[in-house]
């Protein structure tokens, strides 16, 4: 035996062997020699097992990329690349047999584990980047990313405090909502005031409108004071065409700034719920995969029979 860095000598006992026959009296002696020799485990550990522990690793950090970085996809893509490398790698090392080695198994739940990443990336960039006009929030999706499991990673929007008591008194708000009839909006106000302003004419126009107030018949300084009295709030009774028809197109600006605003709040706020979902998202990927990579670990190790030989 020559001492080499792949494999170990333990021992090379003797055993000693006398078997006597029918034909002949006297003994026949023989000696067999076993030889017991183990695999250095120290150049697959390091060389196999702890980048594929790395790649892993990378792959549970790559969840707390933000989405707008723009590599969080890429960087899932590469590792996978990586790992079925490695994998080939390893299946040209090893025998070919019926049975699973154990570092295959191992590579293989790694793989299986960065493929899911990549599937769950999508899907929070996909939450991420959707908007009111292409998608609605479900009912469902709001009551689990934006309320449990926020409370459950003990998550918190800016200036809201996500509690169980929050999310049961958001729940009772919703149902009360849905039962009342809900106020008017400044659309609605400023269409009221625009039909009351053109289809009725103020209190004090009913009053003293020119055509039901007559002049009293009068002599002298008070004929002429009352006259001058009259013409002054007849003529600011009386609106003229091109007045109204300036306050007409003020009414409708204000209608189109009113609903661009509320478009842009409604916009902004589905744009945050989703935002967020995709926030909780990659963190329960997070907290998943870590504990998911550390439990395969741990079991791969103490499943080995001898970890580092040296």
């Amino acid at each position: 035996f020559i001492a080499n860095g792949e494999w170990a000598l333990l021992g090379v006992p003797a055993t000693r062997n006398e078997v006597i026959y029918d034909c002949c009296p006297e003994p026949y002696l023989d000696i067999t020699f076993e030889i017991r020799i183990r695999r250095r485990t120290l150049y697959y550990f390091f060389n196999l097992i702890v980048p594929c522990l790395l790649i892993a690793s990378m792959a549970v950090l790559g969840f707390t990329l933000p989405p707008d970085s723009g590599e969080k996809l890429s960087l899932g893509v590469n590792l996978l690349l990586a790992i079925v490398l490695f994998s080939t790698i390893v299946g040209d090392m090893l025998p070919v047999t019926n049975s699973t080695p154990l570092i295959g198994t191992y590579f293989n739940a790694i793989m299986f584990m960065v493929a899911s990443s990549v599937v769950t990336t999508i899907l929070i960039l996909n939450y991420h980047h959707r908007v009111d006009d292409t998608h609605e929030m479900p009912d469902w999706v709001q009551l689990i990313f934006l309320r449990w499991i926020p409370w459950f990673l003990r998550m918190s929007r800016p200036g809201e405090k996500i509690t169980r008591k929050t999310i049961m008194m958001q729940k009772k708000m919703k149902e009360m909502e849905q039962k009342e009839i809900s106020s008017k909006s400044l659309l609605a106000n400023v269409l009221d005031i625009e039909d009351d302003f053109r289809g009725k004419n103020p209190p004090y126009m009913q009053s003293i409108h020119p055509s039901h107030v007559k002049p009293p018949i009068l002599n002298g300084t008070h004929k002429r004071r009352s006259s001058l009295k009259y013409s002054l709030v007849e003529e600011s009774t009386e609106i003229s065409p091109p007045l109204k028809r300036e306050l007409g197109l003020i009414l409708k600006e204000i209608r189109v700034i009113t609903d661009k605003i509320r478009d842009d709040d409604d916009s902004s706020t589905v744009e945050g719920d989703w935002r967020f979902a995709a926030m909780v998202l990659d963190r329960l990927c997070l907290l998943f995969f870590t504990v998911f990579t550390i439990i395969t670990t741990v079991v791969v190790m103490l499943a080995a029979p001898h970890v580092i030989v040296t």
